[in-house]
């Protein structure tokens, strides 16, 4: 964590220094860091086997496999950038979803102020319906090689239902891509001219 200079927090860098954090070189965010990023928007999708899950930020979306179990860790085919996730419901208003296999360190970090995450943790979600038009969104991170302990990073996150013709891409009228080619443009005019450095929109 000490190695890290992100743009957030208490151990922030100015946006003229050289922040490495990933997400500067336009790498997806990872998981769960998207489930932290700025909290945004976010869509829930489903059929028999899956949920999809739509993130706001850069377009990105993940399934939560419904139609089987969690493999064992040495099974999941590679590292994905947004794991490998399995959902159980537990009763009727809450569902349980295990995530396995995500990018860790160097690619990927747990949040915006560059706490670490392995590729060895285990990622549980609990999406607990409290009525017709609220949730609430628990997330427990275990990371043996990073963390001593488990810990829950997001207690009953409460989300609202929005209307059903809500656009999540369209909320603000714009996209939210990380395009190197803007990245570029943006510290050409205004950011920092040294290479991955200055902040990008």
């Amino acid at each position: 964590m000490e190695a890290h200079k992100p743009l957030y927090g208490q151990r922030a860098v100015f946006p003229t220094t050289a922040s490495d954090d990933p997400r500067n070189s336009c790498d997806p965010l990872g998981f769960p860091r998207a489930d932290f990023y700025q909290i945004r928007y976010e869509q829930f999708i489903q059929n028999d086997r899956e949920i999809v899950l739509l993130y706001e930020y850069e377009k990105r979306w993940r399934s939560i496999w419904l139609d089987r179990e969690l493999p064992k860790p040495d099974e999941v085919p590679g590292a994905r950038w947004y794991g490998y996730s399995v959902g159980k419901w537990i009763d009727d208003n809450t569902l349980d979803v295990q995530t396995i296999g995500i990018v860790g360190e160097p690619k990927a970090w747990l949040d915006e102020t560059g706490r670490p995450i392995s590729d060895q943790a285990k990622i549980e979600e609990q999406f607990h319906r409290v009525d017709l038009n609220d949730m609430e969104w628990t997330v427990t991170i275990d990371d043996p090689v990073m963390y001593t302990k488990p810990w829950i990073a997001m207690n009953k996150f409460p989300m609202k239902l929005q209307p059903k013709d809500l656009d999540i891409w369209t909320k603000y009228q714009e996209e939210m891509i990380c395009s190197p080619s803007e990245v570029k443009a943006y510290n050409e005019s205004i950011g920092s001219n040294e290479e991955g450095t200055g902040d990008s929109k």
